[in-house]
């Protein structure tokens, strides 16, 4: 199955199934249950469900189980990025080709769509029909790689760097918390659900560890030489906002050969699962050399 294929299919569960975990529009507060649906319908890759749910299967032979968890993953994303375009944070006009979500409602109700999006993430993993310790595990984990420590730590960083040049090791840090941690989430829930040894869990870590790095360097390079059309957003961004990247560090020469660096690492490190890493490591080559 190529990467393609890969996410076709999980996107294709995760749209399946999404649909039972937001609740009606009927009520009252419909405007906010809108604005939720606007950012989580907006599309986009479904990496982190994919992933998740990938892993499970790899350990256990299906995948089911974890569908829930894959869903609350993404919106936990999904809210990431509805914050992340607000005003008082990058100022995204758009995401994915549509009006961000503080343009489409206003900005307080795309804060508190964030927020309810949040919320409603550890709802629906705390109600898995799962072993209890596995959920309490999977929850654990994503506050943990989603919070101060992780996503809402790198966001920080990532504010407090503007205008100023960082060092390389600070970014590093800022892109491990702010992308990476959620994406490493992804995979430690996937191996968690499906019933992954310590060491096992550890190894697919490195992984994530290392496809998370070298997403955003692709998408650094993105901002620069990539199409408006096909990345459904303005490039040029980092630049105009005078922020660091690894451009600031590295030739796009460099940067490439440091994605592929990374895409061997993180292929290695799941060599210990043989045939059945076939399909991760076509896509973490994938998502190295993506155009979008």
């Amino acid at each position: 199955m190529s990467a393609e294929s890969l996410l076709l299919k999980y996107s294709r569960v995760f749209d399946e199934h999404i649909g039972e975990f937001i609740p009606e529009n009927t009520v009252e507060y419909s405007s906010v249950i809108n604005a939720a649906n606007h950012s989580l319908s907006a599309g986009g890759k479904r990496i982190r469900p994919a992933l998740l749910m990938e892993f499970c299967r790899i350990f256990s032979d299906d995948f089911g189980v974890s569908v829930p968890a894959a869903c609350a993953i993404e919106m936990i994303h999904t809210y990431s990025l509805i914050h992340d375009d607000l005003p008082c944070m990058d100022n995204d006009d758009f995401r994915r080709g549509k009006p961000s979500c503080h343009i489409a409602f206003g900005e307080d109700i795309a804060l508190l769509a964030g927020d309810g999006l949040q919320s409603l993430a550890f709802e629906i993993m705390a109600k898995m029909n799962a072993d209890s310790d596995k959920i309490v595990k999977s929850i654990a984990c994503l506050a943990e790689r989603c919070g101060i420590n992780g996503m809402v730590g790198g966001q920080v960083i990532d504010l407090e760097s503007e205008n100023k040049q960082i060092p390389l090791d600070t970014l590093i840090l800022l892109q491990r918390l702010k992308t990476g941690k959620l994406i490493e989430a992804a995979v430690k829930i996937g191996c968690i659900l499906g019933g992954a040894s310590d060491d096992e869990i550890d190894l697919c870590l490195k992984y994530a560890e290392n496809i998370g790095l070298a997403f955003q360097i692709r998408d650094d390079i993105l901002d620069v030489i990539g199409d408006r059309e096909l990345l459904g957003k303005p490039i040029g961004s980092d630049k105009e906002e005078n922020k660091s990247t690894f451009l600031s560090f590295l030739s796009i020469e460099d940067a490439e050969n440091k994605i592929c660096e990374l895409t061997k690492a993180a292929k290695e490190s799941l060599a210990f699962l043989g045939d059945k890493a076939n399909d991760l490591c076509d896509l973490a080559d994938y998502l190295a050399y993506r155009n979008n």
